[in-house]
């Protein structure tokens, strides 16, 4: 996330730690390149548009421990790290709830232009009241209201990258002086509830036309949208009972939606501590613990819920309560596994280190004995990788970590070519037929 800290609240203030410089250019640089040269398929960037303020009803706890404030744009870091790499992708969290399609439409096309392919869109929806009220509304809109605001919101981003213009549109002939034929650019004529878009497209088709598609909502609702639109899903979750029905259940509604379930790509939230011997590896997560700030833990935990926990004592039992927040969070730690009942202390101590995933400590081949078991427990795809210290954690990953899986199997040795999208399913750098924005697209054309 393009600000001080993300999922390991209160960890700058690790002598080690380097995330406050996330202002300086060079720190994303050096970043991009470590994750290359661990031959990662891309880096997630979070974002917010709104302030924590929710713990004790107000942003001052947020603003005491930098938890996710001050926070930068997160696409304005892509062509700079994009610069200084060659491989890596890059998947940059914006919410539909705030910004027009067409302009972000056209953004999202510059950044495929600018990186060669290498984009990808994690489509959210949005989750604090803050950012709703700076935005001039009250509140945000309800939890599923807010969905089906989405659908319409990517029905105009795929009919504007998908069929506004014909393949062969661009024509660049520079004897007949015409750049582009005209014939092959359509005007999309979107009338919609909440949107009207009448023209053309404003860039020429980039190599993916639409950037890979992420999503990250676990709740009913959340998989249900990523059944239908997702290419790559982000789930979170303490437990390989709760992931391993996360998983069921949105290949369930990939099938329901007429896609192919094995074409889209689930990826758990993990954290890794990892040192030469197991005792250094876990002397070093104590150190990591003894830097951990609750404040700031139940600070993301009240934002990610909509849920105060400032009155709460810490053997309090975590409940379900429904509000318009984010809703799979909270189902993860209650409903979710009736079995298993958290307290306020015990969560907020899982979410100081790694945020909502587990965290594997111990020698590279424990923590990729423990990867392997959770892929080969609960169906997954791959990992979603959080960092305790910047940029040492990635460090010790790409150093320790990949060796080790390499040497079992489990992890490629040299890049493919191509875009994002064949880097990470092989064959064709544009969606599948059977993907909703083609058959956009398509209604376009005629």
């Amino acid at each position: 996330m393009n600000c001080v800290g993300h999922q390991a609240p209160g960890l700058w203030t690790h002598p080690r730690d380097q995330s406050w410089r996330y202002q300086d250019p060079d720190y994303w640089i050096e970043l991009a390149r470590i994750l290359e040269r661990g031959l990662f398929d891309g880096l997630f960037l979070a974002d917010v548009l709104g302030v924590y303020d929710v713990f004790g009803e107000s942003p001052a706890a947020a603003l005491r421990n930098a938890a996710q404030i001050p926070v930068n744009d997160p696409l304005m870091l892509v062509p700079l790290m994009a610069g200084a790499t060659r491989h890596l992708g890059f998947g940059v969290t914006c919410s539909v709830s705030y910004e027009h399609p067409y302009p972000f439409a056209r953004r999202m096309s510059t950044l495929d232009h600018l990186t060669r392919g290498r984009i990808g869109w994690n489509i959210v929806t949005s989750y604090l009241d803050s950012a709703a009220r700076n935005m001039g509304l009250d509140r945000q809109v309800g939890h599923d209201d807010r969905y089906e605001f989405a659908e319409e919101y990517l029905e105009v981003c795929y009919k504007l990258w998908e069929g506004s213009w014909k393949s062969g549109a661009v024509r660049r002939d520079k004897t007949a002086g015409i750049f582009a034929d005209p014939a092959k650019v359509h005007a999309i004529g979107h009338e919609g509830p909440a949107f009207r878009v009448p023209g053309i497209h404003l860039c020429e088709p980039s190599p993916q036309r639409t950037p890979v598609l992420y999503q990250a909502g676990a709740s009913r609702r959340g998989k249900a949208f990523a059944g239908k639109h997702a290419e790559c899903v982000f789930v979170a979750a303490p437990s390989q009972k709760i992931l391993r029905q996360y998983v069921h259940d949105i290949r369930q509604s990939a099938t329901e939606q007429g896609r192919d379930p094995s074409q889209i790509l689930i990826f758990a939230m993990f954290t890794i501590v990892v040192d030469e011997t197991e005792d250094a590896a876990r002397r070093k997560l104590a150190d990591f613990r003894s830097h951990v700030s609750v404040e700031a833990a139940l600070t993301l935990l009240s934002g990610w819920t909509g849920i105060d926990f400032a009155p709460y004592r810490p053997d309090d039992v975590v409940r379900y309560i429904e509000n318009d927040a984010g809703r799979s969070f909270l189902e993860s730690f209650t409903t979710a596994d009736p079995d298993r009942l958290w307290t306020v202390r015990e969560v907020a101590e899982w979410v100081g280190i790694g945020g909502r995933g587990p965290v594997a400590v111990g020698t590279p081949a424990q923590v990729a004995d423990m990867m392997e078991d959770w892929i080969d427990q609960t169906g997954l795809d791959g990992f979603n990788l959080t960092y305790v210290l910047a940029h040492e954690t990635f460090e010790s990953i790409v150093d320790l970590v990949v060796p080790e899986l390499q040497r079992r199997g489990r992890y490629k040795t040299s890049y493919s070519d191509g875009t994002l999208r064949e880097k990470l399913f092989g064959g064709n750098a544009r969606l599948g037929e059977t993907h909703p924005a083609v058959r956009a697209g398509a209604a376009v054309r005629g």
